[in-house]
């Protein structure tokens, strides 16, 4: 029986996500080159982003939800709610000085991010299901280099849906100049980040795709809406006056919530609105982003 080439028999014995481009070379020998150095770090990271992004953007619902979702928002709602917004509540009058579509635009984004950011997230589940963990933690890549393609992949396609967002803005009057989008895109990223690790956390701890889609939906709506994203914690009343205008568990709820602070941040850069201190805002999405990423990266190790 003829034997069969060194290089041929390397291929063979490679896994399936090796054969497809998954990932680069795992089982190598001397000859075959080094399995450490941030030459094959970067390529196992590479290889791990660019396996998440294919793999959304092959999901047609996703690209279906990325485009109707702000449509509905934005035109609907924005649309049907703005003559009610200059008015009031009780003796209360709002001094927003926009219109309705202009002040939900920002939320609308941010909406456009959470969903793809926190369900990328699933893909661990499938892969963990499928047998690829095995694979690759029986191989040479970091596990920090999964952790960080997995990350960046799912943070990637959230930041393109909510960037989609971006384009309606000369169609709702929403004035979005060039000199705008560099603090626009950070925040945007930053959010991106924090959610699609929320999610890579929460996926960690479930073992069903069923479960993750309930557990996600569960936490997406009532979070943005507990963000001051559909209606104005007016910045020219105190708590206690805003307590008289709302419920007080509201207030607390939207003032504990970080989204609220996300929201508020893109809201200032984008329409120059603002209902928290510029600081507060900055402090409270950083940190959101970096404990996110921590306990979602210590659980991975795991």
């Amino acid at each position: 029986m003829t034997e069969l080439p060194e290089q041929q028999r390397r291929n063979e014995q490679r896994p399936a996500e090796d054969k497809q481009g998954g990932l680069p070379p795992t089982r190598r020998d001397h000859t075959a080159g080094s399995t450490t150095g941030p030459a094959y770090y970067l390529s196992c990271l590479y290889a791990i982003w660019a396996r998440e992004v294919k793999r959304s953007v092959r999901e047609s619902g996703q690209l279906v939800g990325a485009f109707s979702r702000p449509l509905l928002w934005v035109i609907i709602f924005g649309v049907g709610l703005t003559p009610y917004f200059r008015t009031g509540l009780r003796e209360t009058t709002f001094v927003v000085p926009f219109t309705y579509m202009q002040f939900i635009f920002p939320a609308v984004v941010l909406l456009n991010i959470l969903y793809p950011s926190i369900q990328s997230a699933v893909s661990l589940i499938h892969d963990r299901q499928f047998g690829f963990f095995r694979e690759v933690f029986a191989s040479p890549v970091p596990r920090s280099a999964v952790f960080l393609g997995k990350l960046l992949g799912g943070a990637t396609v959230a930041l393109f849906q909510g960037a989609l967002v971006l384009l309606l803005a000369p169609y709702v009057d929403v004035p979005l100049g060039v000199n705008q989008l560099p603090a626009v895109l950070g925040v945007m990223l930053l959010v991106a980040l924090a959610f699609t690790a929320i999610g890579l956390l929460i996926a960690q701890n479930l073992r069903s795709f069923e479960g993750f889609g309930v557990f996600s939906n569960a936490l997406i709506l009532p979070v943005y809406f507990l963000a001051s994203s559909v209606f104005p914690m007016d910045p020219s009343l105190s708590v206690q006056q805003q307590q008289q205008v709302f419920p007080s568990w509201l207030v607390l709820l939207v003032h504990v919530n970080p989204l609220t602070y996300a929201i508020d941040l893109l809201r200032g850069f984008i329409i120059g609105y603002r209902e928290q201190a510029f600081g507060v805002d900055v402090t409270v999405v950083l940190a959101l982003t970096v404990v996110s990423c921590v306990l979602a990266y210590r659980g991975f190790r795991r």
